[in-house]
Order: structure tokens, then C-alpha cells, then sequence
């Protein structure tokens, strides 16, 4: 491995702070974001400090990447054009991007801007990285759901670089795929603004009854990543960069995590064992975790991806409770104690998971008996201040946990807080010295920046030793309190040459200065502007050829299982129905379901019914499979991922085949559309990002017929490789042990308001939540239908075969002005089981008013 290229390694900042412990640290790279347009919306820089940012790492030869990873809306379009000129006037090495207009927006600004593809992207296959490749990324994010098989099957089958996240919080949705804060509280996760609704308690509903899970009673909540031992075979791979996760971390974080992972690339590339001992696992779990087991790089196990017993960072787990008194607590250690330290007291085993937890710093900490503090089993009294802790909420066998430990913040100050370069860079110096000749000194960074020096007087002989190597490196390694060390000296010389240590030590400094300013010297990438509101640049001739223009509106329904199929099949007869949509769980089945849509009589609407099947939202490379039977089927496909779309472009399809585009593609802005319209899709959902008045203001600039509205659905809250099944219904660790508990149960996930959020697994195991909620908005169908917008689409989860019928025929009730909305409403509050929302359909009040004003 020793001829492997290095990853780089990539660190988080939030801010000022992180960003300079992330350079003292040894990062190679640092990824953060603005104040807007980023997935942590909390945290960030300004577009006016984003020349010193770059001047900053550009100093130090570190890269850096803006994170401009959310969805943009059509009325950001001329923001977000003047952030990325910024960006680029900055000299930005490259941009994280999610959105696949906002690449098409940084092509046509700055062609020369490096565009990375995002994991908010969901790319999961080779065919996903060479989407993202033919759109202009030239590096994609991974999905951390990935094994490292997964991984070696991408690399082997595109050249795009490759980008992994190491360490860190790990989402329990794809990401991406993840509308929970979107569906429950209005803030989207594809804007930065997550709720973390998966780090809330839930029960668990089987088959209609709430199953007894102990202590683990958070079902959504991941432990997170950890993979400083996979850092090798990451390497043999042949991953450009490995990422950790955190900018919402503190500078402490950044010191910790960015030193191990540092450590671990530079053994590994000189092919030493990499391995993570229990003082330094110890160390990451206290600086922040959520406990480290959890990822899937070396094979899936749901029973140690989400443990489910916290949902927060505690720490290190340092003892357990041995008996309680009236101000002080006798424990049995499993780690030292000190006092200082802060605590928590785990009573997940008898406490309901939303009370308070007790916690506070130790005041005093006492051996009992012979104990020895830090000793295995120790038994230890601790003491506590006057009011810190009600003792009376806490019980023998209660665990604790160290939350803070100021003994390691102490250990990592000289990363966190310091005036002084910590971390170097090699830095070579070229000196040519002979006598009757100037001396010439060459220095040279790893960046292939070389500054030269020449002294104006010719060098003379030396009366008894001339300049020698040992003298070079010893004069010029003097380096001390600058960003570098010596890598080597080359020297060439008659032997003869007599040059005086003043004069080395002002080569030395002169250069070492210059190298300093010159790394910083901001080189902007040339943009121009090219908003116009029309979007006339950015509209391309779709290859594929939509519909024919429909006067009547266009009723699509999705069905999950052979009830809802045949219920909807029943009420065709007297309601016009467009299309079928098949998502069912096993793709047995599927053929026959299909031939059963094709043979079914003409109905009300005089047409035959067109009967599509459901890709899923992720493929795998080992998945790939899927996509030859859903071609094989012969009817109309609808696409959920970016990879599935890229494959299908040179796919022998059907002559009849027509491709939907799902809402999963994640379309936010007209931009977006006019890409994925000129790839052969003829006509796509909206993402659930958009209310109901962007739908009608995406007309502006897309053909209304090639929009095909979701009026009715449970919104898919989480999309997520975990599967709740496995973990919580059986005892296996993945789909080849667990006893596949999904094809005899039905499951929810009730939460603190009471709604009970069907879970369904997919054909790839995967398991989505969907909302109790049916998300509708009646109200807006008639300004829809006054926008020009036709298709309309219903989608089943758990209803039953009576509660299709009632909605499919109500649709088409209202659509045949035989009801008005308010009698559609009420059916569907009555038949959809746990009542309807507007969801993330809602329209803000003065919502018009904030578009004109801007985000």
C-alpha cells in the first residue's frame, strides 16, 4: 500500500473556531457552510468572510469546500446565483451541491468551479455517480449505508471520485429521502432546518397492538459511525476522501476526531495495522457519541444500528449504582471517576424515556473500603453539590454516564487554543551553492508551490570547511513557530562554496514568509451572470415526448397490495382512472398484477387503464437485477433515483414504456425539471418540499401536462436501510436470519401525540415510515386545475380495500363536479383511517409576500 495516494481527509467547522482546530489537527480538507443553502442551517460563514476563510486554509495547504447542499426554489434562483459568483470570487476548491439545477446554475456561472456531488444526492451505486457525473460533479458522496463491498463494486465501475463520511451521527433516513421535519413541523431537512424527529421516543405497534420494548423505546435513533479500522481497506479501494460528520460539533470534537483519523491514514499508507484501542475508543465515545458501533460498512446488523435505549450523547459509560443515599450515590466503576466530572443517570430500564434524567458534576469522589480509584469494580462513594440532584429519581442497577470529562478538554487545548502552528506541512528546499556564484535556494510545498531565493553577491571560497548537507538541513530545518517542517534539503555544490549562517537564516525566513503569503493569495474563478427570469438558458428540448394535452383531469393511483389493486380495479368502472401504480413489497406478483390492469375492461374513462410498477428509491450495486425485471414488465416505470434514470436512458424499453419521474428525484425548481424532462422522463411528482402554491408557480416555466401533482398520499417520513422489523421483531441481524417478520406483521410507530405511522418494508428490505396522517389539500385542487395542472395522484399505504374505493371514487366525484371539495374533504377525513393534514402542502400566511421579499 505504501504507492496508494493518500485520502484526503476532510473535517467539519461550524464556524471560526472548528475551522482552525480542524487545520491544527491535520486536516486535509474542510467542508463548511454559508449561512443559507446549507444542511446545517444553524451554523456557517458569511459570503463577506469567505475571502479570508480561503486565505486562511490556503495558508496552512488546506482546501476548502462550501457546503451548498439544500434545495432551491425558483424564487431563490437569482440568490443563489449571486452566492455562487461569491463563492467562486473567493476561490472556493470546490462546492458541495444536492440540487441538480444548482449544478446546471454553477456550469453556466463558473464552468471552472469544482462541483461535488452531495449525499443529500442518495447516490448508491455506480449508476448514481455517473449521474451525477454526466450533470458536471466530478467527486460524489457516498450514502453511509453502503458496505465496503458496495463500495469496491462503484469504484470499479465508474471514475468519479469517491467520498465517504468516517465518523460521526449517522441519519436513520437516507439522506436526502427525509421529510419528517417537512411533514411534522414545516422546516424541511432538504432546506437545513431538520427536526431530528428520529431521535424522539416511539412505541411499537404489531398488528394493531403495542408491543413491550423495555428500555428501547427509541426505535429511529442511530448510534453513530465509526470506522478507523476500515481506514485501510477504504484506501485499497481506492476512496479519494473519507469524511467526518459534525458541524454542529464543538472545536473539541474536531481536535479528537480529526487526530485519530490522521493517525489512521498515515499508518495505513505505510502499511502499518491500523486499529482502534480501548483508550482511544474511549476517548472518541466521551468527546461525543451516541455509542460507536453503528454503520454498515462491515455488513448489516439492525440489532446494533439503532440500540434504541438514548437517543442523545452521553459519553462514556463509567458505572452502575450500587446503592443510594440521601446525598450521595455508591457505584461500581468500569472507568476512573474524577471529580469534575460531569454525569448523567441512565433509568431507561424503569423511567418513562420523556421524564428528565438526573445529572451533575461530582463534587467529591471516595474509595469505600480497599478499593483502589480506577481499578475494574471499584466501589466508589459520589458526592454531589447541595442541589444538583434529586436522589429520590434514582434506583440501584441505574447506569451512568460521563457527559463531560474536563481532564480530556484540558488534553486537547493545545489544538483548540493556540496562537502557534501545531500541525505542519513538509516544506524542500533545492540550494545550489558554489563559489564566484550567487547562492540559489529553491522551496517547495506540497501544493507544487516553489518560491526561489538568489543573494545579489557571488558566494565565496571557505578558508576551512565549505557549506555540507549537514549544515544545510541543520540551518534551514530551523522551522520552528512556522506551518512547516523540513522534508528534505538537496544540495549542489563544489565543496568549496562559503556561505554564513546569516545569510541561510535570511534565505530561510524570506522564503518561508513568501510561501506563507503567497499560499493565501486569494485566485478567483471567473463567473459571470446569467439570471434572466424567463430561465431561457436553462431550457433544453425534452427527448421525451409527453402526452398528449389532457381538458380533463387525470386520476393516478398507487396501490401496495392485491386488495387495494382490485378495489381500485371495481371503481373504474364508474370512475375514470388514468393509470395503476404497483409498489408492493415483494416483486412476486407484480407480473400478474400488471397483466391483471392490462386486461382489464375499458372503464369510465373510455381509455384502457396504463399500469406502472414502482422502482425503489435505493439501489445497490448488487440490486441491480431489480431494474432488468422492472423493464422486463413491459409497462410504464415510475423512477424514484437519479441512478435507476441514468441506466434507463440506454435501456431497451418497451416502444409503449413511459418513464414518471417520483418525487424522490427531488425537483424543487423549474431548473431541475427542464434536466430530468430532457432524460426521458415525460412527466414527474414535485417534491414534497413545495407547498401548494409552488406546484401552481412551477407552471411559470414547466409545462403543466408534464406535472403530475400528489394529492392525496401518507407522506413517506423516513426511507431508511434500518430495518424496525428485524431489529425489534426477531433476533437476526439482516435479511438472512431475521425471518422476514415483515411478511406476517403489520407495524407502526405511535408517538407522543398518539398517531401510529405505518411502517412498510420494500423489496430491498428497506423500511419507510409513512405519516398516520393522510396528507391532502383539497382547498387547492381548483387553483391547480386553473394553473393548467391535469394529473392528479392517489397513493395507498395500509387503507383498506372499502377506504380505497371511497377516496379513488371520491376524486373522481369532485372531478366529475358532482361533489364539491368540502364533501371530498370530509370522505377523506372519514376513510383515511387516522384523518387528513395539509402536511407539507400547507401555504404559510403572507407566504406570496415572502417570495417577492426573498427567503
Amino acid at each position: 500500500m505504501k504507492n496508494q495516494n493518500k485520502p484526503e481527509l476532510m473535517s467539519p467547522a461550524g464556524y471560526w473556531p472548528e475551522l482552525q482546530t480542524a487545520i491544527e489537527s491535520g486536516a486535509d480538507a474542510v467542508y463548511f457552510g454559508l449561512n443559507h443553502f446549507t444542511a446545517r442551517a444553524k451554523v456557517g460563514f458569511s459570503l463577506d468572510e469567505l475571502p479570508e476563510v480561503f486565505q486562511t486554509l490556503h495558508q496552512r495547504g488546506v482546501k476548502g469546500f462550501v457546503t451548498f447542499n439544500t434545495l432551491v426554489f425558483d424564487h431563490e434562483l437569482e440568490q443563489a446565483e449571486q452566492a455562487i459568483k461569491a463563492i467562486a470570487a473567493a476561490g472556493a476548491d470546490a462546492v458541495i451541491v444536492q440540487d441538480i439545477g444548482v449544478v446546471q446554475l454553477i456550469k453556466a456561472i463558473a464552468p471552472e468551479l469544482e462541483i461535488h456531488g452531495s449525499t443529500q444526492m442518495s447516490i448508491t451505486s455506480a449508476q448514481g455517480a455517473n449521474f451525477a457525473s454526466s450533470l458536471g460533479c466530478s467527486r460524489v458522496v457516498l450514502g453511509r449505508e453502503l458496505s465496503l463491498s458496495d463500495m469496491r463494486k462503484i469504484a470499479a465501475e465508474t471514475d468519479v471520485e469517491l467520498e465517504v463520511f468516517v465518523h460521526g451521527a449517522l441519519c436513520v433516513s437516507y439522506s436526502g429521502q427525509c421529510f419528517s421535519s417537512e411533514a411534522w413541523g414545516g422546516r424541511s431537512a432538504n432546506r437545513g432546518k431538520c427536526a431530528q424527529a428520529c431521535r424522539l421516543s416511539y412505541d411499537l405497534i404489531v398488528d394493531g397492538q403495542p408491543r413491550d420494548l423495555g428500555p428501547y423505546r427509541y426505535l429511529l435513533s442511530p448510534g453513530d459511525l465509526c470506522a478507523i479500522e476500515q481506514i485501510p481497506e477504504l484506501m485499497e479501494i481506492g476512496i479519494s476522501c473519507v469524511k467526518i460528520e459534525g458541524r454542529y460539533k464543538d472545536s473539541a470534537y474536531v481536535a479528537m476526531t480529526t487526530r485519530a483519523y490522521r493517525d489512521a491514514i498515515d499508518l495505513a499508507a505505510m502499511d502499518k495495522t491500523v486499529t482502534i484501542d480501548d483508550e482511544q475508543k474511549q476517548d472518541l465515545e466521551q468527546i461525543y457519541s451516541r455509542g460507536l458501533d453503528a454503520h454498515f460498512m462491515s455488513g448489516t446488523n439492525h440489532q446494533t444500528v439503532v440500540a434504541g435505549r438514548a437517543p442523545r450523547h452521553r459519553g462514556l459509560k463509567v458505572a452502575k449504582v450500587i446503592q443510594v443515599k440521601q446525598k450521595s450515590v455508591v457505584v461500581e466503576c468500569e472507568h476512573e471517576i474524577r471529580r469534575g466530572d460531569g454525569v448523567v443517570f441512565d433509568a431507561a430500564d424503569w423511567r418513562s424515556p420523556d421524564e428528565r434524567e438526573e445529572g451533575g458534576n461530582v463534587y467529591e469522589v471516595k474509595p469505600i473500603g480497599n478499593s483502589v480509584p480506577g481499578d475494574e469494580t471499584t466501589l466508589v462513594q459520589l458526592e454531589f453539590g447541595y442541589d444538583d440532584i434529586d436522589f429520590s429519581r434514582i434506583k440501584p442497577g441505574d447506569l451512568i454516564w460521563r457527559t463531560n470529562d474536563p481532564k480530556l478538554y484540558k488534553r486537547l487545548k493545545p489544538l483548540t487554543q493556540t496562537e502557534v502552528p501545531v500541525f505542519t506541512r513538509p516544506i524542500s528546499f533545492e540550494v545550489v551553492a558554489k563559489v564566484g556564484q550567487p547562492l540559489q535556494i529553491a522551496a517547495s510545498v506540497g501544493s507544487g508551490l516553489t518560491l526561489e531565493f538568489e543573494h545579489d553577491e557571488p558566494i565565496e571560497a571557505a578558508k576551512t570547511r565549505g557549506l555540507d548537507q549537514t549544515v544545510a538541513e541543520e540551518k534551514l530545518g530551523r522551522l520552528g513557530g512556522t506551518p512547516y517542517h523540513l522534508e528534505k534539503v538537496s544540495l549542489e555544490t563544489d565543496g568549496k562554496a562559503f556561505v554564513p549562517t546569516s545569510l541561510l537564516n535570511q534565505a530561510r525566513r524570506e522564503l518561508v514568509d513568501s510561501l506563507f503569503e503567497v499560499s493565501g493569495q486569494v485566485e478567483p474563478i471567473a463567473a459571470q451572470s446569467v439570471w434572466d427570469a424567463e430561465l431561457t438558458k436553462f431550457k433544453k428540448t425534452s427527448s421525451a415526448s409527453a402526452a398528449a394535452a389532457e381538458t380533463e383531469p387525470q386520476l393516478h393511483v398507487l396501490v401496495r397490495n392485491g386488495d387495494q389493486l382490485d378495489a381500485v380495479l371495481t371503481a373504474a368502472a364508474n370512475t375514470p382512472i388514468a393509470s395503476i401504480t404497483l409498489d408492493y413489497l415483494e416483486l412476486y406478483g407484480l407480473r400478474s398484477a400488471v397483466e391483471k390492469i392490462n386486461a382489464a375492461p375499458v372503464g369510465a374513462s373510455g381509455n384502457r387503464i396504463r399500469s406502472r410498477v414502482a422502482s425503489p428509491r435505493i439501489l445497490k450495486p448488487a440490486e441491480q437485477k431489480v431494474i432488468r425485471f422492472l423493464e422486463s414488465l413491459g409497462c410504464d416505470i415510475l423512477v424514484r433515483s437519479a441512478g435507476l434514470l441514468h441506466d434507463l436512458q440506454t435501456a431497451k424499453l418497451a416502444d409503449d414504456c413511459r418513464l414518471i419521474g417520483d418525487f424522490s428525484l427531488n425537483v424543487s425548481n423549474a431548473v431541475s425539471a427542464f434536466e430530468i424532462l430532457d432524460r426521458g422522463i415525460v412527466r414527474f411528482a414535485p417534491t414534497y418540499d413545495l407547498n401548494s402554491q409552488q406546484i401552481i408557480d412551477l407552471t411559470e416555466h414547466v409545462d403543466a401536462g408534464q406535472i403530475e401533482v400528489i394529492c392525496y398520499s401518507h407522506l413517506p417520513v423516513f426511507h431508511t436501510e434500518h430495518c424496525v422489523f428485524c431489529r425489534f421483531l426477531s433476533e437476526g441481524t439482516d435479511n438472512t436470519n431475521c425471518g422476514h417478520p415483515c411478511e406476517t406483521h403489520q407495524i407502526a410507530v405511535r408517538d407522543q401525540q398518539g398517531r401510529e405511522h405505518p411502517v412498510m418494508a420494500d423489496v430491498g428490505c428497506r423500511n419507510t415510515v409513512f405519516g398516520a396522517e393522510a396528507q391532502t389539500d383539497v382547498g387547492a385542487i381548483s387553483d391547480w386545475m386553473a394553473a393548467g395542472l391535469r394529473h392528479y395522484r392517489v397513493e395507498f399505504v395500509h387503507e383498506k380495500a372499502d377506504q380505497v374505493a371511497e377516496i379513488v371514487t371520491g376524486f373522481g366525484s369532485l372531478f366529475a363536479s358532482k361533489i364539491s371539495v368540502a364533501e371530498l374533504g370530509k370522505t377523506l377525513q372519514q376513510h383515511s383511517g387516522q384523518g387528513t393534514t395539509q402536511g407539507s402542502l400547507f401555504v404559510p400566511e403572507g407566504f406570496k409576500n415572502l417570495v417577492q421579499l426573498g427567503p
